[in-house]
Formats: C-alpha cells, sequence, structure tokens
C-alpha cells in the first residue's frame, strides 16, 4: 500500500459517513467527482510530499498533546487543504472559460479581456462555482468550530498543567530543603524534565522579583 492510499485510510477511521454500501458506493463517486468533502485527503493528482509538509506545518504551529488534540489538528490542517483545493478549482473553471471565448480584437486592453473572461466564467459555469462556494463556506465554517475545539481543549489542558506543575513544585521544594530526593513519578506525575526545571526557573524568579521590590519598599 503507498504512503497517500495509508494517510486516506487512516483518515477515513474517523468520519461518520454513510453505514450501508449502497451509501458508501454513492458517498465514493461523489468524492470522485469534486474531490472537496471526499475521505480522500490526498487526491491522485496533488502532491504527497507538499501535504505531508502542510500538515507537518499545523502540529508545529500548534503544538498539540495527547490523541484528541492531535486529531484536531490533522482535521484542521486538511480542511485547509481542502480549501486550497477549492480555490485552485474555481481558478481553472476561470483559465478554462478565458482559454475558450472569442478572441478579443488586438487593441482590447488586457483589464477588459480579463473582465469578459470572468463573465464567460460565471455564465458558462455558474453551477459548478455555486457548488464551490457552497464547499467553500461549509468548509470555514467547519475551520472556524475545529479551531475554537482546539482552543477551548488546550486552554483546559493548560490551566490543569499549570496547577499540577505548581503542585509539583511545592512538593520538590519540600524535599529539597531536608535535603531528600523526589522522584514526581512516584506520585504519577508526567512532566518531562525540562518542564519541570522551566517551572521551578520561573518560580524563583518570581520569589527572587517579590523579595527585592518588598525590600526596595522597607528601603524607602
Amino acid at each position: 500500500m503507498s504512503a497517500t492510499n495509508e494517510i486516506n485510510k487512516a483518515n477515513a477511521q474517523h468520519s461518520t459517513g454513510p453505514k450501508s454500501e449502497a451509501g458508501k458506493q454513492r458517498s465514493a463517486l461523489n468524492a470522485l467527482r469534486h474531490g472537496l468533502t471526499s475521505q480522500i485527503v490526498v487526491m491522485p493528482s496533488e502532491d504527497l510530499e507538499a501535504y505531508q509538509l502542510h500538515v507537518a506545518n499545523f502540529h508545529k504551529e500548534h503544538r498539540p498533546k495527547g490523541a484528541l488534540e492531535s486529531n484536531l489538528v490533522q482535521t484542521i490542517a486538511d480542511i485547509n487543504w481542502r480549501q486550497h483545493r477549492v480555490a485552485a478549482m474555481e481558478t481553472n473553471l476561470f483559465t478554462l472559460a478565458s482559454q475558450g471565448r472569442t478572441p478579443a480584437s488586438a487593441d482590447t486592453p488586457p483589464e477588459i479581456q480579463d473582465a469578459l473572461a470572468q463573465a464567460t466564467a460565471v455564465e458558462k459555469y455558474h453551477r459548478a462555482i455555486s457548488n464551490l462556494s457552497l464547499h467553500s463556506a461549509r468548509l470555514a465554517r467547519q475551520l472556524v468550530l475545529t479551531i475554537k475545539q482546539l482552543r477551548e481543549l488546550q486552554q483546559a489542558r493548560l490551566a490543569e498543567e499549570a496547577a499540577e506543575l505548581t503542585d509539583l513544585a511545592r512538593i520538590i521544594e519540600m524535599h529539597e530543603s531536608e535535603g531528600q530526593s523526589f522522584d514526581p513519578t512516584s506520585l504519577g506525575f508526567v512532566f518531562t524534565e525540562p518542564e519541570i526545571k522551566a517551572h521551578l526557573q520561573s518560580r524563583t524568579r518570581d520569589r527572587l522579583a517579590r523579595e527585592a521590590f518588598h525590600y526596595l519598599g522597607a528601603a524607602a
């Protein structure tokens, strides 16, 4: 199985589409017809490496943790990929109309020729352009909703992590004051060493800043 097929198969597992065989067949035909609501994320004519880089950039930007956040970021990347496809299809329609129009006279300004080509495209491909507009609007709504879900999920997770790191820091400081070592995993903490170190350094900076403020206030 090719890498493209593997990616498409993995994405299809998240689908809640038709369950009957007849429904699946109709859905597959529709998918091949316009490639916008398809379970096939990467169409045969598209660049797999470009898609993989596209997805990687979204994961790099949103830095998801856990399966649910990762799935939401994947969905956001796929929606955006389909939005680019809609734009490309629209451009192709106008290009087709432009190539098929009656040649303008030599003295017709280029901007007038372009305007005529666009008018021809709207007239000739009215239904296709309308369908693209509907798909574009649907994708935009889905994108906004998915981003909202991701942000809410990440905000809740970050708040929970901050509270847990504060508790962990207090435990570590208590053990250090008694000259004892402490293994965070013994109490179920799952933070990495750099995360713990960064939080402890932040607490130290805050404490020193408070002490300096009180000292300067007392001296004044």
